[in-house]
């Protein structure tokens, strides 16, 4: 790998009391990679994800993003910064539309105030009419684009995953953080969410990606990182990761293939 790395942090660790949830983790993410994020239940996937979009403060580490040193302090600078993430529990707008959940999304590049909001005044008409647009752009591209004007809580658990994915794409990332993406998913579903993610990588941005289904992983991630205990144990292509013994240990005879 010759380019730089898209995002890049060093010895990051976190503590909960006398639990050490995360202890010196590195982890590397190029431009247009997907890199996995996996692990036994309470490995500190979820906690390092949280650092790294705003929600915990790490104790230490370094963090760069586009070669810039980045400061994860707050989800809405995160967001900013241009990392978007998404939750394991599904986080819409239940009575809002699918449409409508995604303009949500789409404010975080906007230029108009409350003012203009309030005043209604031509640029900011035209701002909304963008993030409209914008938004009925990317629901096409997840292929729910029929669905605009339906309620989100009236949607399919696999097309709320959809809309999810629609509305963190709304805010340009160039990292798209994605906690269980198939939670939950039927075996037709997780077809498609493969074929979803491999266009988001080919055509928006890298993906960092936790996900308990290790099949789709080790189909899917360019490189996958394994944490144990909250230490980084093992990192390398997938095919590196099923050999390895001490992730094939970490997981007690697990199904890694």
């Amino acid at each position: 790998m010759t380019s730089a790395p898209l995002l890049h942090i060093e010895q990051v660790s976190k503590r909960f009391g006398g639990l050490q949830a995360l202890s010196d983790v590195k982890l590397k993410i190029y431009p247009h990679q997907i890199v996995g994020l996996i692990g036994p239940n309470g490995a500190g996937k979820t906690t390092l994800f949280n650092v790294i979009t705003g929600l915990y403060q790490a104790e230490t580490g370094r963090f760069s993003l586009s070669g810039k040193s980045y400061s994860p302090s707050a989800p809405h600078r995160v967001a900013q910064a241009g990392i978007a993430r998404t939750f394991q529990n599904i986080r819409l707008f239940a009575d809002m539309t699918a449409c409508e959940n995604v303009m949500v999304g789409r404010h975080v590049r906007t230029h108009q105030g409350i003012l203009g909001a309030i005043l209604r005044h031509p640029a900011a008409r035209k701002e909304e009419a963008e993030i409209e647009q914008r938004a009925h752009e990317l629901l096409e591209f997840v292929g729910i684009a029929h669905l605009a004007d339906r309620a989100a809580r009236h949607l399919s658990y696999g097309d709320q995953r959809r809309l999810e994915i629609a509305r963190a794409l709304a805010t340009d990332p160039i990292l798209l953080a994605l906690d269980e993406p198939a939670a939950g998913m039927n075996h037709s579903e997780k077809d498609n969410l493969h074929q979803l993610l491999l266009k988001i990588k080919a055509q928006c941005c890298a993906i960092l990606l936790i996900e308990h289904d290790v099949k789709l992983m080790m189909s899917i991630c360019d490189r996958i990182t394994v944490l144990d205990y909250g230490k980084v144990i093992a990192e390398g292509e997938p095919h590196e990761i099923q050999k390895n013994p001490a992730v094939l240990a970490a997981y007690l005879g697990g199904e890694l293939a």
